[in-house]
């Protein structure tokens, strides 16, 4: 049986008075790709905010590789292994390509982190183009491709990534699912959280649905694709 990485037990998120998260158990263990899916506002990105510690956790407990990370920051998190590619992709805008590249390596102090640029480079050949450029005058799909090479300077062994097609063109968005899909069989574990359950769960072993801050169903990625409850909610069957 493969190592659980991630393991979220009974947690609850409130803002206010109000329960955005309430009680999601869900794991991910090493190797895998798990989408957890769910329509805008089902909790999801709040989730993920709270196991990487930009949201406080009102009960519950989150263990990354066994021990639990419960109210540590983003930095201990990143210098664990956790790294997660925000919504809205968070780039670095006043700051080039390259310089982007580098903060992503920020907790490294080994004389790997030139080779790893290269290889973003290689990954998306249009960063390489515009290496010099700052961030915030590319188009979304290009930040999305930075920020996904920000994380992986991080080289992480958990890798989140939030809603990551999110407001892209057709065509960026398959770039984005194939480099995910990339990533994956380079052996790196990935959390995916998307909106777009058919792409999310066509590239998963397992899924995840996460309604008004509940799981309602999980297991196998393609037997909720064709689960039919699936289709009629996410897939406009």
């Amino acid at each position: 049986m493969a190592m659980t990485m991630l393991k979220v037990t009974g947690l609850k998120v409130a803002y206010g008075g109000i329960q955005a998260v309430k009680g999601v158990s869900f794991e991910v263990h090493q190797g895998e790709l798990v989408s957890l899916i769910g329509a805008n506002g089902a909790g999801k990105t709040t989730t993920l905010k709270a196991i990487t510690g930009t949201q406080a956790v009102a009960d519950g407990d989150i263990q990354f590789m066994g021990r639990s990370i419960k109210g540590q920051g983003p930095w201990d998190l990143v210098r664990q292994g956790l790294v997660m590619v925000p919504e809205g992709r968070g780039t670095f805008t006043r700051m080039t390509i390259t310089e982007n590249l580098q903060m992503g390596a920020f907790i490294r102090n080994d004389d790997g982190i030139e080779a790893d640029i290269e290889k973003v480079f290689d990954r998306f050949p249009r960063l390489k183009e515009r290496r010099a450029q700052l961030a915030g005058t590319m188009s979304g799909g290009e930040q999305q491709m930075l920020a996904m090479g920000r994380a992986l300077m991080a080289r992480p062994k958990v890798l989140l990534m939030d809603e990551p097609s999110m407001g892209l063109s057709p065509i960026m968005v398959d770039k984005i699912f194939e480099t995910i899909a990339e990533v994956h069989a380079g052996g790196t574990t990935v959390l995916l959280v998307e909106q777009n359950a058919s792409r999310a769960l066509g590239l998963a072993n397992r899924g995840y649905v996460m309604e008004s801050g509940e799981i309602t169903m999980s297991g196998d990625a393609k037997v909720l694709l064709n689960d039919p409850r699936v289709r009629a909610a996410y897939l406009g069957e």
